[in-house]
């Protein structure tokens, strides 16, 4: 039918292109033109959910992109805040800044679930998670686990927590099962000779991995471990994380397919725990769980639906929020290290910038933090986006944020 009266049609938004990791390709809609010749381009130009000063940003950010279908997106809403670039001096200071200004939005009168955090990549919420569980801020995450929640940083916690609680069965039995050769079964004669009066965990390991079974050897690597980690106070918590990931490397290339992208976290993990100066506290804030009750003394009017909304960008698309924080706008964070060697990965990554802009409706908060030690290349990342380059100066509102409590200066 279409070969032969020519009447094809397609609707699409070439700069919303996100999903080339599913096998989706921006050509489609790039070459259109090309395989079907006499196409007629109309613009859908005007915007009924942002403010004009959120879509001139987002104007800005496309017009500078390298292939593109030329518009200019407008709205009849003329008058907004002026969207914000807020720079942090580390990324505690970027959480406390994000949890503090979502619950002023909240007092304001915005619900919760008219307010959302975007990021790149699932683990850039990690410390922000913890510190919304501080403040008592309920939220849902969509677009992967909460930090809490995945299997590989729990295993990890596992091991801090035997050396904190010594009689923690439930954390003995998770990095006990982890020892190859070893079960339930074993698993919980070891725990009981563990828990006998007098006994000492350690010593039991070291009584086990004496013999000539398979798991022999394991107990015996997670004996030292444990006694390199728990032998008395000069280790800070960062410095028992890493040992700690040593040890558990290993086991998570043994068990985990998808590794590499795992190991991500467990590097956050460690980053997070060294503004730590004892593990006993590093330990309460990751147990902390958001609650049922709306924030602070302020009452929901429906408390099932009252949740902040964590979102992975790509998660986000189609969607929309009276107020939106990009974080992690940081320049190899967002656009990441790896899309700086192919011209159309940071094209794509632009593009993913675009569409996160594009979900506020009335507030738009990027936020970033400086210095921070990238552990896979070895380098320090300083910058804002390089999507911001080039944007007009009247295009943002900038913040500095202070150390102390992540508030504006």
């Amino acid at each position: 039918m279409a070969f032969t009266h020519d009447n094809v049609m397609a609707v699409g938004d070439d700069a919303q292109s996100v999903y080339a990791f599913r096998g989706a390709t921006f050509r489609n809609i790039m070459d259109f033109p090309k395989l079907f010749p006499g196409t007629q381009l109309f613009k859908l130009e005007e915007n009924y959910r942002s403010t004009q000063p959120i879509l001139t940003l987002a104007n800005e950010v496309i017009s500078l992109a390298a292939e593109k279908y030329p518009k200019k997106l407008f709205t009849r809403k003329q008058h907004g805040p002026t969207p914000v670039l807020a720079k942090g001096v580390d990324e505690n200071a970027q959480s406390r800044f994000v949890a503090q200004r979502i619950m002023e939005l909240r007092e304001e009168g915005v619900p919760l679930s008219e307010i959302a955090v975007l990021f790149r990549s699932s683990f850039h919420s990690f410390d922000l998670e913890i510190e919304l569980a501080r403040r008592n801020v309920p939220f849902v995450k969509r677009g992967g686990f909460k930090f809490i929640e995945t299997a590989h940083v729990k295993d990890m916690i596992a091991h801090l927590r035997v050396i904190q609680n010594p009689r923690d069965a439930v954390s003995w039995n998770r990095l006990l099962t982890l020892v190859e050769g070893v079960g339930p079964k074993k698993s919980q004669n070891l725990i009981g000779a563990i828990f006998r009066e007098g006994s000492n965990g350690l010593d039991v390991l070291k009584a086990a991995a004496t013999g000539t079974g398979v798991s022999a050897q394991g107990l015996k690597e997670l004996a030292c471990v444990l006694e390199d980690v728990g032998g008395g106070d000069t280790m800070t918590p960062a410095e028992q994380v890493t040992t700690v990931y040593g040890y558990y490397l290993p086991i998570l290339r043994r068990q985990y397919d998808d590794h590499p992208k795992r190991v991500k976290d467990l590097e956050h993990l460690a980053t997070i725990a060294e503004r730590y100066g004892r593990l006993e506290s590093f330990l309460a804030d990751l147990t902390l769980e958001p609650p049922n009750e709306s924030v602070v003394d302020v009452e929901a009017p429906d408390r099932d639906e009252e949740r902040l909304i964590l979102s992975t960008i790509h998660s986000a698309k189609g969607l929309e929020w009276h107020s939106v924080f990009i974080i992690w706008t940081l320049d190899g964070k967002f656009p990441s290290l790896y899309s700086f060697t192919a011209e159309e990965d940071l094209e794509e990554e632009r593009r993913l910038f675009y569409v996160a802009i594009t979900r506020a409706k009335e507030n738009l908060y990027l936020t970033y933090p400086v210095n921070v030690y990238d552990r896979a290349s070895g380098m320090i990342l300083s910058k804002p986006t390089r999507f911001l380059d080039e944007v007009r100066y009247d295009c943002l509102d900038t913040w500095a944020l202070t150390e102390q409590d992540g508030l504006r200066d």
